[in-house]
């Protein structure tokens, strides 16, 4: 997932890639492109999810069209509804990718479990613990401490948009979390999973029918490259997460899933020379020790429980 993060960087901003090539800004980071980027991504990891949905899940069909029932309305409206948030959320953080550095926008959009935390207290009644709340206090610090100064490369106005984008992104994947997890009690991760991206496939086109790409003149072989490879490594990343979630459990999953704004920022320093100053990096370490640290917390409170 980071090396997808990377790429839609690239293809917003143009960077000396592996210190060879000099490569990317082939469209501008705006709501239009984003919507044109997460189609084109969406048409190779939608096909590339049936294909396998069939390995892993063979009864994935068959749970598919009972979404249709009249008895199972209510749980196709909630796979739906987790599509429209996830369309949302990509779009902001593609936005947010392309405004501000890579590590420090994943930084900022890994403060979703605050809200996460939040939004299952509001409906579900899981009241955060006193040690809850103080790492979440930790989480949002660390994240202040990645906000970027402004500079010639990146001026005030858009270091807001890019923080806000951001920070939107994380908010309504909370909200995908919240709502997928009572999806999920009526509905197997396979079906779900691909009813998500469908949607977001769906609602991307849609929206490229209303607000078409400013530029007529886009050079489409770069673009579609780069599509094709963030796709692929895209569905790499969420058939790697499942197959762990399915060997370890996903709160230990989510555990290490916590590297993810770490390992984008070390992928981005690798591959495009994109440097952070100490201060950033400390916020993404702290970032990343409080995300580690909640999964914790909600791993040892499961087992109480249990």
């Amino acid at each position: 997932m980071s090396f997808h993060n990377v790429t839609v960087r690239v293809l917003f901003s143009e960077h000396l890639v592996l210190g060879l090539l000099l490569l990317g800004g082939y469209v501008k980071p705006d709501l239009q492109n984003s919507f044109l980027l997460m189609f084109m991504r969406m048409l190779v990891v939608v096909p590339l999810m049936a294909s396998v949905a069939f390995k892993l899940y063979p009864s994935a069909p068959k749970e598919f069209l009972s979404l249709f029932r009249r008895d199972r309305l209510d749980v196709m409206l909630q796979a739906f509804g987790c599509g429209v948030l996830m369309f949302v959320y990509i779009t902001s953080l593609y936005m947010a990718i392309g405004l501000i550095p890579t590590g420090i926008a994943l930084t900022l959009f890994f403060t979703y479990p605050v809200f996460t935390a939040l939004l299952s207290w509001r409906f579900f009644g899981e009241c955060p613990t006193p040690f809850s709340w103080l790492v979440m206090g930790i989480i949002l610090a660390g994240g202040v401490l990645t906000i970027p100064q402004s500079s010639v490369t990146h001026s005030s106005h858009t270091i807001a948009i890019g923080i806000s984008a951001s920070v939107i992104a994380g908010i309504f994947n909370a909200c995908y979390n919240v709502l997928a997890q009572k999806c999920l009690q009526k509905l197997h991760p396979v079906p779900f999973t691909w009813v998500s991206f469908a949607t977001t496939l769906l609602l991307s086109g849609v929206s490229l029918l209303f607000w078409p790409p400013s530029s007529t003149q886009l050079d489409w072989t770069p673009m579609w490259i780069g599509s094709i490879f963030s796709g692929v490594v895209s569905f790499m990343g969420h058939t790697f997460n499942n197959l762990g979630i399915r060997m370890i459990g996903a709160t230990t999953a989510s555990i290490i899933g916590a590297s993810s704004p770490a390992m984008t920022a070390l992928v981005a320093w690798a591959t495009i020379s994109e440097t952070l100053n100490v201060i950033q990096c400390v916020g993404i370490g702290i970032v990343t020790l409080g995300i580690a640290l909640l999964s914790r917390e909600n791993l040892i409170r499961k087992c109480s429980t249990s």
